[in-house]
């Protein structure tokens, strides 16, 4: 027999059942689909958090101000006599400014306030005081009037860049430059608004507002301590270098080793690094899951085709009678098994593909594409796999059995 014989009468089998057959391909259907658009989702939420990382800059190194233990040791005059007070400083970002591989280094306050302008307010905004580098450090770019100045930042004057979302709520589609807006009760002067950055799970980067450090200081949070210290490297290929400068500069200042630190030091690359590897294991996991529903499609046509085989026994008994072999008989089973887990395969391709297409739980899917092949892939072999049992025990059926079959 052909191979084309063998084909249609696959097809002619598995038309004689068509409620079956279908219901039998669903199961694959759902378990392909499900393994494309759960694995689309992992990669969609890792590129989302990854978007969202390196949005701070690749080549920003931020200090943490922590709680470090006590200093040195009081009998080691030598060591803690020039250390200075362990609040990060702007002494220390004036001192890391100088350090080889640093583009710049920007003092940072922060703090949550009030922003308002006529009857219009916007609460929990995070206003930032800094140096005009820090703009350039966290990857932030004007879309309307300019950043401060190094100048305003000498003289402490009350002007502010505003965050894409925080404009947008105090003013709405009017231009803010030029206008004033008040932070917490007091006037400051709109001189420009960023370029949105988007939101993620990490929350929105755009429901902010950046001011002159001094003017910060002055008027909202008090010369204290710094909450961070942002630097940037010259390039991403010295981030790494520049991280153990950044710590030497600071133990040397602060007289501390890594065991008592009252800083600590990351970058956005060492972060993303983590988040990848995190995400990678979370798109895995989902996959995982995913293929278990396939494999119960999979045992579903093991069920089916044992039943077709039942029900078919006195036909295979006159097909072997009339001079059909196990191996045309064979063929014939493996072959309709085949054809349902490859139609279920490529509508399970079909759906995962539509369903890619819309937001799931927050997230927009983003298709892997070895996902597609490996699925189908997965959804033949499952095919042929649970397919062989039921087609090996049609082949070995004995005629005279097969004849006297009720």
């Amino acid at each position: 027999m052909s191979p084309l014989q063998t084909f249609q009468f696959a097809l002619a089998g598995l038309s004689a059942n068509k409620l079956r057959s279908a219901l039998t391909t669903l199961g694959i259907l759902i378990g392909v689909g499900s393994v494309i658009l759960l694995v689309a989702v992992g990669n969609g939420s890792s590129q989302s958090v990854q978007n969202a990382i390196s949005s701070l800059g690749a080549t920003s190194i931020t200090v943490l101000h922590t709680q470090g233990s006590a200093s040195g040791n009081s009998s080691s005059s030598a060591s803690t006599a020039f250390a200075e007070p362990k609040d990060l400083t702007v002494q220390d970002a004036q001192a890391l400014a100088a350090a080889d591989g640093v583009a710049s280094a920007s003092p940072v306050v922060s703090t949550s306030q009030t922003l308002s302008n006529g009857g219009t307010s916007d609460t929990g905004v995070s206003v930032t005081g800094t140096y005009p580098s820090y703009f350039a450090a966290e990857n932030d770019t004007i879309s309307q009037g300019a950043y401060f100045t190094q100048q305003q930042v000498d003289k402490a004057q009350a002007v502010v860049v505003l965050g894409s979302q925080a404009a947008t709520d105090l003013f709405g589609t009017t231009n803010p430059v030029g206008q004033s807006v008040l932070v917490a009760g007091i006037p400051f002067t709109v001189v420009g608004v960023l370029a949105s950055k988007g939101s993620s799970g990490l929350g929105s980067a755009d429901n902010t507002a950046i001011a002159p450090l001094t003017t910060v200081q002055a008027k909202l949070t008090g010369f204290g301590t710094l909450n961070n210290i942002v630097v940037l490297a010259k390039s991403a290929g010295q981030v790494s270098a520049v991280e153990g400068q950044v710590t030497s500069v600071l133990d040397q200042r602060h007289g501390e080793t890594s065991a008592d630190a009252d800083f600590s030091v990351f970058s956005a690359s060492t972060v993303l690094s983590t988040a990848s590897s995190t995400s990678h294991t979370f798109t895995v996991l989902l996959g995982a899951v995913a293929a278990i529903s396939l494999l119960v499609g999979g045992i579903g046509i093991t069920n089916i085709m044992l039943v077709t085989v039942t029900e078919r026994t006195r036909e295979i008994g006159i097909r072997k009678a009339i001079g059909a072999t196990p191996g045309v008989i064979l063929a014939q089973f493996l072959t309709e098994a085949t054809l349902l887990s490859m139609i279920g395969g490529l509508l399970g391709v079909l759906a995962g593909v539509v369903g890619s297409r819309f937001q799931v739980v927050g997230v927009k899917p983003v298709i892997v594409p070895f996902s597609i092949p490996l699925a189908l892939g997965f959804s033949v072999v499952i095919g042929l796999f649970f397919g062989g049992f039921p087609a090996n025990r049609a082949a070995g059926m004995r005629p005279a059995d097969a004849l006297r079959y009720e």
